[in-house]
């Protein structure tokens, strides 16, 4: 999708008083969203929630100062999609981290504005020889993105071939913060986790999270609301999902913020990424016909 169909777009999708497409950072096609609720940013790059603020609240979604935006390159922040694995390929080395699906475009399926004042756009995934030399199963992937008062994302995999395959995704989703130092995350407290800032070795979490170095762990049997208590904005990040029994935080710190070069000196203290996922061994088997949707609600309340 290049900015040459600015003008198809917004004539077949565009919804005034919802949502309009135009020129984004680096040239990137965006879809622009603003109702009575709330407002978004949408790059077409990834189906890539960069920002999400209900009406009258500071973003909920955090972006960083220092993204880089560029055709086939991973934004810093917002909501990536892993997708149709996570983390490192099981077989091929050469192949991205978490999959393609952030960096390559998506098309606009449907945008619909919705009784209670949200908006809802729809993105499909557009696959090639490219993606598929590195993922050769019949498969539709569907982003179904919902702007209200809340964010509602839902990840759509649909085997349209005649064997089962193996899934792993996720909403690799960035949280603005006031200082992580000050916050607590909540709902993890009975879960078993693989610390991978510590080769891996599975660990059991005690009590909320609290971040003062590095993290990056994968929770098992992660499957109720993740609450991020965030005291300097006098708030609560509400995470609820369906479709995954695996959540990852993470927070890189200092040193390795500083080596990704998109942080800026500071950004690593206004963000934590709680991830819904089907990670390690929650990956998915979807069969010949199926469909799996992986779902997640994001919405604040005021701190207790």
């Amino acid at each position: 999708m290049s900015t040459a169909d600015l003008p198809a777009l917004n004539a077949q999708f565009a919804i005034p008083g919802h949502v309009s497409f135009r020129e984004g950072p680096g040239g990137l096609v965006v879809a622009m969203v603003g109702n009575s609720l709330a407002t978004a940013t949408i790059a077409l790059q990834g189906a890539h929630v960069m920002t999400w603020a209900p009406r009258k609240q500071r973003p909920v979604i955090w972006l960083s100062k220092f993204a880089k935006f560029a055709p086939g390159k991973s934004i810093r922040g917002g909501v990536p999609v892993c997708w149709p694995w996570f983390g490192a390929h099981a077989t091929e080395a050469k192949f991205p981290g978490h999959g393609f699906a952030r960096t390559v475009q998506w098309e606009v399926v449907s945008t619909e504005a919705l009784r209670d004042g949200a908006t809802r756009l729809t993105f499909r995934i557009v696959q090639d020889e490219a993606t598929r030399a590195q993922w050769p199963q019949a498969s539709e992937a569907l982003n179904v993105v919902t702007v209200g008062k809340a964010l509602e994302i839902a990840l759509v995999t649909r085997n349209t071939g005649s064997a089962p395959f193996t899934l792993g995704d996720a909403f690799h989703t960035y949280f603005e913060v006031s200082d992580i130092r000050d916050c607590r995350i909540h709902g993890l407290g009975s879960c078993p986790y693989l610390d991978k800032v510590d080769g891996g070795k599975k660990k059991q979490q005690v009590g909320p999270v609290a971040i003062g170095e590095e993290v990056d762990r994968i929770y098992l049997d992660s499957v109720a609301d993740v609450l991020i208590d965030d005291p300097g904005y006098q708030r609560r990040i509400r995470v609820s999902k369906r479709g995954s029994r695996s959540s990852v935080v993470w927070n890189p710190w200092i040193e390795k913020a500083a080596k990704m070069g998109d942080f800026g000196p500071d950004g690593y203290l206004n963000m934590v990424c709680v991830e819904s996922t089907n990670a390690a061994d929650d990956v998915v088997q979807i069969p010949a016909g199926g469909e799996h949707r992986l779902w997640v609600r994001y919405s604040i309340e005021p701190l207790d």
